[in-house]
């Protein structure tokens, strides 16, 4: 990979990307390291892009007595992300407490948070590669893709890469259907032109059949503080130094490290890390995984006959709150 020079120091990567995965750690998430194709088959499940010693391991501390069954269920949610259903199956897998638990919505502690950038979803020659990866228990259930800010397109130009390339391809099917919740920013506060379309601003989605809305995310902030009370009052943890340099040093960025652009950036209440705080941050995120999505079934009449199509819904923000 090529040395970054001092005149690319401010791109993608360094204004949204670095900041966003430090911030990460913050939250609680433990960086999983850089995960490259060589690894396929062995750290992770190239099918299906599960962490699998991680899913094994909390498969059998969540399911005691059923440690044999973990190369079983392994298979069935292989088999059920090929499903042309949306990952319906496999979300009813998720949220299920039983007879097996994949993750502990009760005690968000019992779970494990990880997380890695740049890991390639591949099947055949197709791949994409999302900027940013989230796991629960080694579940890839979360997807970040970032831009910096006054990106060429703005957030159309994402919102139709996703809606014209990816959910239509079905070698990304199994991808697509394990992620549950995706979210795309430029790291700007939000302009829609007249409230219709996303031209910039961090956004978030579900998956889709054809074309998933890109949702707006405001936080609760009833007395109109400067910053809203969640994001000002999280326990956010102190950032490692060691860990913040292994994440630089990863990914040739180690030389923006004192750069005032990258330290303004690491700030909390910046569009990215807000969203990622309010939606990715353990509790949030379980609660949204849990009762946040809903599967629809819509139905329309072609040629004089029905036809029903699922359809996958995610929570706008005034329900979540609602709930």
């Amino acid at each position: 990979m090529a040395v970054m020079n001092s005149h690319d120091k401010f791109n993608e990567a360094t204004r949204v990307q670095m900041p966003a995965l430090v911030h990460l750690t913050r939250l609680g998430y433990e960086y999983f390291g850089k995960i490259s194709e060589e690894m396929a088959g062995m750290v992770y499940d190239p099918d299906t892009n599960i962490l699998k010693d991680i899913f094994k391991q909390q498969f059998c501390a969540l399911n005691p007595g059923r440690e044999g069954e973990v190369e079983l269920v392994l298979r069935s949610i292989r088999q059920e992300l090929d499903n042309d259903d949306l990952g319906r199956s496999f979300y009813k897998r998720l949220t299920n407490v039983s007879p097996v638990r994949l993750i502990d919505f009760e005690h968000p502690e019992k779970n494990t948070y990880h997380f890695t950038a740049e890991f390639t979803c591949k099947r055949d020659q197709d791949e994409f590669r999302p900027d940013i990866t989230l796991f629960i228990n080694g579940l890839p259930l979360v997807f970040i893709e970032v831009k910096k800010p006054n990106n060429h397109g703005g957030m159309v130009a994402e919102s139709d890469r996703m809606n014209r390339q990816r959910f239509p391809n079905k070698k990304f099917r199994r991808f697509i259907n394990i992620t549950q919740l995706m979210i795309f920013s430029n790291n700007m506060e939000y302009d829609a032109q007249g409230g219709i379309v996303p031209i910039q601003g961090a956004f978030y989605s579900t998956a889709a059949r054809d074309a998933a809305p890109f949702n707006c995310f405001r936080e609760e902030n009833i007395g109109k503080e400067e910053i809203a009370p969640f994001i000002k009052n999280y326990p956010y943890k102190e950032i490692d130094n060691a860990v913040e340099k292994s994440i630089l040093c990863d990914f040739n960025c180690q030389v923006i490290h004192h750069a005032p652009e990258y330290q303004t950036n690491l700030n909390i209440n910046t569009p990215t890390n807000r969203i990622i705080t309010s939606m990715c941050s353990p509790e949030r995120l379980l609660f949204i995984l849990k009762y946040g999505i809903a599967y629809v079934k819509m139905e329309r009449e072609v040629d004089g006959k029905i036809e029903s199509t699922d359809q996958k819904h995610i929570m706008r923000y005034q329900q979540l709150f609602a709930a």
